[in-house]
């Protein structure tokens, strides 16, 4: 049987589906399930500032920063997704390089905000990603992630598990996630859902914070390094 490693085996899945990815990213950013991440993004986090984008697959996200006048650097496992990306054109105000969440090449307290959008999930250890991310921003400053939902599709990644199969997805209720960074210097500051088209905003006007996780495809935080 062959040896798995978590790391390789990620980069190996994420460079095959490169090429699928860049040609929904556009669709997803702008009309889709991200369309409301940078307006949450901007409403924290000044322009101008120099912000670090973890996990950037194709570049979208990054460039779009970009275009908003903050300096960016997207960093993705895949060699495939930074080629990619390296196509939208970089220059003083955006650069793409590949690397590690567990292990990112910066030093301490480099960027005034960051942004990790479902790229927690596909790392084997989620809390040493999440502490590099602490490591490499500045105290008082803003993390936004968002994190896959319970009833968003690609969680399914994880499935295999059940039957003792390795496999590059880590699956974990919004309500962990939150646990999780409260436990290891965060503050939470702000947190919103992203709904499919069947939920609708008088349902969840009456419900808990809890309810309205539980329906969500994604739910984005925004926290804040102690």
């Amino acid at each position: 049987m062959e040896s798995f490693i978590w790391h390789e085996e990620a980069k190996k899945q994420w460079d095959e589906r490169a090429e699928f990815w860049n040609q929904a990213s556009e669709e997803m950013w702008e009309r889709g399930s991200r369309k409301t991440i940078l307006p949450f993004f901007t409403s924290y986090v000044p322009k101008g500032s120099e912000v670090v984008d973890l996990g950037c697959g194709d570049g979208y996200g990054a460039w779009k920063l970009s275009q908003l006048k903050y300096r960016v650097i997207g960093v993705d496992l895949s060699q495939e997704m930074i080629e990619k990306a390296k196509k939208r054109g970089e220059g003083e105000s955006l650069q793409f390089i590949q690397g590690d969440l567990t292990n990112l090449p910066f030093a301490d307290e480099t960027f005034s905000g960051a942004m990790a959008i479902n790229s927690l999930e596909w790392t084997e250890e989620p809390l040493k990603a999440l502490n590099e991310m602490k490591r490499v921003l500045k105290s008082g400053h803003y993390l936004c992630v968002g994190l896959l939902g319970p009833t968003a599709a690609p969680r399914i990644n994880s499935y295999q598990r059940l039957y003792g199969k390795p496999v590059i997805c880590n699956t974990m209720m919004p309500w962990e996630f939150e646990r999780l960074a409260q436990e290891n210097g965060w503050d939470l500051v702000d947190g919103q859902g992203v709904y499919k088209k069947g939920v609708h905003e008088p349902l969840l006007a009456s419900l808990s914070p809890e309810l309205k996780q539980a329906l969500t495809f994604m739910w984005l935080f925004m926290l804040r390094k102690k």
